[in-house]
C-alpha cells in the first residue's frame, strides 16, 4: 500500500487568515483519469455516506504534486474534504493506493499501513523531559500513539487529535484499572523544531493543571532525524518538508496491544476519544 496523502501544516507562517474548516468523508474508488491542467482526478467511487451516492466524477486534488503518482485503474482510499466556508470547495486528500494498476510502477517510498497483528518495531525517541524512551518499554500495557507537530496551525489536524488525547487521558484517569494498563504517546515528526522544552510546553497546554501527573502517563516525544523516516513509513505518516519550512503530512493513530502488536489503526481525524476508550476497554474486560 502506498500513501500519497499530504495535508499542509505551515510553520512560521505570518498570515492572520483563519485556517479553512473542512468536513471529512471517507472515499473508496478507482482512478478513471487524471487532468494535470486542472489539477483533477476522475474517480469511480462507492457511495459516500452522508455526502453522495456512488458515481464517477472529477475531484480537485488538495496537493497536485501527487498527480504523477496516480494511474487509471488504481484502487484507492481517500478523504473528501468539503469546505465549511461560503465557497463550498471540495477536494480529495489523504490518498492511499490499495491496488496498483500499473504493474511496473515502483514508488520512491513504500508505506506500511498498520494492520492488526503486526509486530511494532522498538522505535526510540526523546520525550518532553529530554529522557530517552522506546516503544518496547510499554510492553504489558496498551499503547496509543498518534503523530503531531507543535507548530501545526490547522485546528482540524494536530490540535484536534491532541485534544482528543486530552479527553481520553481524562477518561482513563477516571478508571484506575484502564489507567494503570495504558500509556499515551504523541510523537512529533519535526525533530528540528520540536525540542523537549517545546514539547513539554505544548503538552502542558492540553493537560492543564493535571500536567505533572499526566506526563507520567502521556509522553510527548520526538525521534531522531535518522529514525523518523522508518517510524513514519511504519505508521503510514506521509511527510514532505518544503524549503519555506512548510510540512505537509497525513494523520495516523494506532492502538498497540500489551503484546507489542497492532490492535487497530485509525487514519485521518474522524475517530473520537470515546471510540479509542471503548477499544482499549475491550482489551481489559471487567468480567
Amino acid at each position: 500500500m502506498l500513501s500519497l496523502a499530504a495535508t499542509g501544516c505551515h510553520s512560521g507562517s505570518t498570515t492572520t487568515t483563519a485556517p479553512p474548516q473542512f468536513k471529512t468523508y471517507p472515499l473508496r474508488g478507482k482512478v478513471v483519469s487524471t487532468n494535470p491542467a486542472t489539477g483533477e482526478v476522475a474517480l469511480d467511487h462507492q457511495a459516500i455516506p452522508g455526502f453522495m451516492e456512488a458515481m464517477t466524477m472529477p475531484y480537485k486534488l488538495r496537493d497536485t504534486r501527487i498527480m504523477s503518482e496516480l494511474h487509471p485503474g488504481d484502487i484507492l482510499t481517500a478523504d473528501v474534504l468539503v469546505s465549511q466556508s461560503a465557497d463550498g470547495a471540495v477536494f480529495v486528500d489523504h490518498i492511499v493506493i490499495v491496488g496498483q494498476a500499473k504493474a511496473d510502477y515502483r514508488p520512491a517510498t513504500q508505506f506500511h499501513v498498520p494492520t492488526p497483528g503486526d509486530s511494532v518495531p522498538d522505535f526510540h525517541l526523546t520525550n518532553q523531559d529530554g529522557r530517552p524512551i522506546h516503544l518496547s518499554q510499554f510492553r504489558g500495557k496498551a499503547l496509543l500513539i498518534t503523530f503531531i507537530y507543535t507548530k501545526c496551525p490547522l485546528p482540524d489536524f494536530c490540535p484536534r487529535v491532541t485534544r482528543n488525547f486530552a479527553v481520553l487521558e481524562k477518561s482513563l484517569s477516571a478508571n484506575p484499572k484502564l489507567y494503570a494498563n495504558t500509556h499515551l504517546l504523541c510523537a512529533s515528526f519535526d525533530p528540528e523544531g520540536d525540542t523537549p522544552a517545546r514539547l513539554k510546553s505544548y503538552g502542558e497546554t492540553y493537560m492543564g493543571p493535571l500536567a505533572p501527573q499526566s506526563f507520567a502517563h502521556w509522553d510527548f516525544a520526538v525521534p531522531g532525524k535518522f529514525t523518523l523516516p522508518t517510524l513514519a513509513q511504519f505508521f503510514n505518516v506521509g511527510l514532505t518538508r518544503e524549503a519555506d519550512t512548510t510540512i505537509t503530512h497525513t494523520l495516523s493513530t494506532t492502538l498497540i496491544g500489551p503484546d507489542g502488536k497492532v490492535v487497530k489503526f485509525y487514519p485521518g481525524n474522524e475517530w473520537t476519544a470515546a471510540e479509542l476508550l471503548a477499544d482499549v476497554a475491550r482489551l481489559y474486560p471487567t468480567s
